[in-house]
């Protein structure tokens, strides 16, 4: 699988697209951004810059977009009334892969987002310039010392590749009948996940490096874990494998097919992500948090007041879960197969959901470029 053609979430605005199924991933960063404008605050503390450059990785396309730009541009305002300093201007980059739907958020995304800050922010805030940057973060974007803020959000946990080393000397798959990490996975396709994790977030990490100024900061939310133990049992993933399963058993897709798709994703955990930052050294950890968030972005607080339903909430997580694996399951089993998958899908999430919500477990990095 060639991950950087084959990995975006579904464009456009219809009933699958990622921009109507992306509940999860605001609810992720309304919670997150109270640590954006603490990063903000302390940016502010040693620099003045009269252009601030933010770079916005894996931004995806759909309101959440301009939802993470408004947030920033929020706390740089606040902090400079605060502190009764000139508004900078602001140089906001978008990036993504090359098959993310960039049509949608310049057509159609873009004049909203200009026409709503200069009414809620007034003429000072005109000068606001944003770009769009197709390319892989697992590759340089931007000049070097150019950026003074980088955000990502649910982008991380995809990796550059599979990982190598998924099948044996003779070829025989490894990881036979899953398609991610489980119960039933061998040592060595852990370690393979967990080396491959380890080369992409290092190099992450130094290629940022290279574009932030000295004393830049980061926020970065991703996927991960709280145990040391590799598997996840609340990962998502697994009734999306026994929905592959099932399809198996109906002579709808052949065994070897779903032995050979592997994901390009990887939860990391808490002691992980601090090993990796510490050798790699390019930058302090401020803060690292973990925020727990239900399956179908849904809040907590909703259910004091009414039944969990768990037909409705399964639907969710299955809409969600396909604007983001559609285009490498479609790439894989071909685009015929997607919507009896994500039906199986659907009534696995059911059963997986019987005793209540599950919880996606997110890990939030706050850091700040040494020197």
């Amino acid at each position: 699988m060639e991950v950087q053609q084959v990995l975006h979430m579904n464009g456009g605005v219809g009933d699958t697209s990622y921009a109507n199924n992306s509940s999860l991933q605001r609810t992720t960063i309304t919670k997150v951004r109270p640590i954006i404008e603490e990063a903000i605050s302390s940016l502010y503390c040693v620099s003045f810059p009269k252009k601030i450059t933010i770079a916005d990785l894996g931004c995806s396309s759909g309101p959440n977009t301009f939802l993470v730009l408004s947030n920033i541009i929020d706390a740089v305002v606040m902090k400079c009334h605060q502190l009764n300093h000139p508004l900078p201007e602001f140089q906001m980059f978008l990036n993504d892969l090359p098959g993310n739907d960039f049509n949608t958020i310049f057509r159609y995304l873009l004049p909203s987002f200009y026409e709503k800050l200069n009414e809620k922010k007034g003429a000072d805030l005109a000068q606001c310039f944003v770009a769009g940057v197709a390319g892989s973060f697992y590759g340089r974007l931007f000049p070097s010392k150019s950026l003074h803020f980088v955000h990502s959000s649910y982008s991380l946990h995809w990796l550059s590749q599979v990982p190598q080393g998924l099948q044996n000397e003779m070829g025989i798959t490894l990881n036979k009948g899953n398609i991610y990490l489980a119960k039933t996975s061998p040592s060595s396709v852990f370690k393979a996940y967990l080396a491959e994790f380890q080369r992409d977030f290092s190099f992450f990490l130094k290629l940022r490096s290279e574009e932030l100024i000295g004393g830049g900061r980061m926020v970065l939310t991703l996927h991960g874990r709280r145990s040391s133990y590799p598997y996840n049992r609340d990962c998502s993933w697994e009734p999306l494998a026994q929905a592959l399963h099932d399809m198996v058993l109906q002579g709808v897709i052949e065994q070897e097919k779903v032995d050979s798709f592997n994901l390009p994703y990887y939860t990391p955990s808490i002691h992980e992500l601090e090993a990796i930052i510490e050798t790699e050294g390019s930058f302090s950890l401020d803060r690292l948090e973990i925020i727990d968030i239900n399956w179908d972005g849904s809040e907590d607080a909703n259910e004091e007041t009414s039944a969990f339903n768990s037909s409705a909430s399964a639907q969710n997580v299955s809409k969600s879960v396909r604007a983001v694996s559609e285009s490498m399951l479609a790439s894989h089993f071909g685009e015929a197969t997607i919507d009896d998958l994500f039906q199986k899908y659907e009534q696995n999430v059911v059963q997986f959901q019987s005793n209540g919500k599950r919880k996606y477990i997110n890990l939030v990095i706050c850091m700040t470029r040494k020197g």
